[in-house]
């Protein structure tokens, strides 16, 4: 599998690395310099890159064209639909569309066609978006690995589980793409690709048609090639979609918010630290040491008792994270193990048949600690306003895995907002900074993660 080498884009650098950025293209539309239907058909004649990315399953050109000319008669009318129309988009394949086949990532599904949309892609339409294709995943949104390469290092992996959606966006494919997250698959993807990604609160888009691995932790993120279209899809999907029964929308203006200048962050290590080389480790407390000498007060488990505390606490979100999703995804796993074992790719089957279902008071247990480190988390309002770390244990790794999604876990756990920004580098490859908010306060994550960005690149 890992006969492909070498990089599609060239050496990689945060400062000089091209991605696509829908939000400053938009007004071309309106002055007519520009259309939506050139913009795909520039998106398109990236797709010669797929042949050895394996981004996407499945591309519709004729329907992106439609729609995209579609788009095209409402800015020359001066009405678009909304700040999202004429945007390409790729759809993670977990994601059901009714007009392409959904198959999760595995052979149980090949050419399964849902009757209609998922409510993301519903809403996505409603606002003008061109859904280009469906974005590979790893099977239903787990383990092993699909097709997809790393466009940085084709003997590298692009993460998982949103492993097309990444790469598609890192090789300026599209704009933008949908991801989901229950432990790091829409950050760790960002992160080992180079690109941004906006993982909002828990809860704030209805995920009626996404497959879920938990429900009590699963999130619908966004990949993107910038910062303000990472959030302004977001936030438009989460206003018009609503979000999940019983919860609210995402709050905040319809473009991306001013940068705020934090005066505190909070430094972690997570127990992802440990499992870091020190040329990733280095690369991250150089970081850090630029924004002390920026005049922010950095606070870490060296110089805070509350956030050693908090940092004990993350020893157990793994434990937390697997028992979560062991009792939530017993049903459709295990019925596939009883009906379709032979569909079932090798590593998935063996884990469903090697490690028994979370119990019911392990499941109990599980969403108690969940709470009280939702509870810690929400303190550290009081001494930071934004907490720091890595998304991922160093640079992408080979293709044989999609790397340890661990620094993930506690952003998924808490159900707090965080982004990745495409900062820094090691070994020459993506190494991406994750910055982590408090629950709902989007808004204000997403403009401290703007200064980071713009006074860093």
């Amino acid at each position: 599998m890992s006969e492909l080498t070498g990089s599609l884009l060239g050496a990689y650098d945060p400062q000089t690395a091209k991605l696509l950025d829908f939000a400053s293209a938009r007004p071309a539309f309106l002055d007519r310099g520009d259309t939506p239907r050139e913009y795909l058909e520039r998106c398109i004649g990236r797709l010669e890159y797929d042949e050895a990315l394996q981004a996407f399953v499945h591309i519709d050109l004729e329907g992106a064209r439609r729609a995209a000319d579609s788009a095209g008669e409402r800015y020359k009318d001066g009405r678009p639909l909304s700040p999202l129309d004429g945007m390409p988009l790729g759809m993670k394949d977990v994601i059901e569309t009714g007009d392409m086949p959904t198959e999760f990532g595995s052979g149980i599904y090949k050419g399964f066609m849902p009757h209609m949309d998922a409510a993301p892609v519903y809403w996505l339409r409603k606002a003008g978006a061109v859904i280009l294709g469906k974005t590979a995943t790893t099977e239903f949104a787990a383990d092993p690995p699909g097709p997809t390469r790393n466009p940085w290092d084709l003997s590298r992996s692009p993460g998982g589980s949103s492993s097309g959606s990444a790469a598609a966006v890192a090789a300026r494919m599209v704009p933008a793409a949908t991801g989901t997250q229950v432990r790091g698959s829409v950050l760790r993807p960002a992160a080992y690709c180079g690109i941004f990604a906006f993982k909002p609160s828990l809860g704030t888009i209805n995920l009626q048609g996404v497959s879920p691995i938990s429900r009590v932790i699963n999130h619908l993120g966004i990949l993107a090639g910038s910062l303000a279209d990472s959030w302004i899809t977001t936030r438009h999907l989460s206003q018009t979609g609503g979000g999940e029964p019983g919860r609210l929308p995402l709050d905040g203006p319809a473009e991306l918010p001013g940068a705020r200048k934090p005066k505190t962050l909070i430094q972690l290590e997570t127990p992802g630290w440990p499992l870091t080389p020190e040329s990733s480790r280095a690369a991250f407390e150089e970081y850090v040491e630029r924004l002390r000498a920026s005049d922010i007060t950095v606070h870490n488990r060296r110089n805070n008792e509350m956030v050693d505390a908090y940092e004990r606490a993350l020893e157990d979100t793994v434990r937390i994270s697997d028992t979560l999703r062991g009792w939530e995804n017993r049903y459709p796993m295990h019925a596939y193990l009883d009906s379709h074992p032979d569909q079932l790719r090798n590593r998935t089957r063996k884990r469903l048949e090697d490690i028994p279902p979370a119990t019911l008071e392990d499941y109990r247990t599980a969403r108690a600690d969940a709470q009280a480190l939702r509870d810690r988390h929400a303190a550290l309002s009081e001494i930071g306003d934004a907490l720091i770390t890595l998304n991922s244990a160093g640079p992408a790794p080979d293709v044989t895995t999609t790397g340890n999604p661990i620094y993930g876990d506690a952003c998924s756990v808490t159900g707090v907002p965080a982004v990745n920004l495409p900062l820094l580098a090691a070994e020459g490859l993506p190494l991406g900074v994750q910055v982590m908010g408090f629950y709902r306060e989007d808004e204000i994550l997403v403009a401290v993660g703007r200064w980071l960005a713009e006074a860093w690149l």
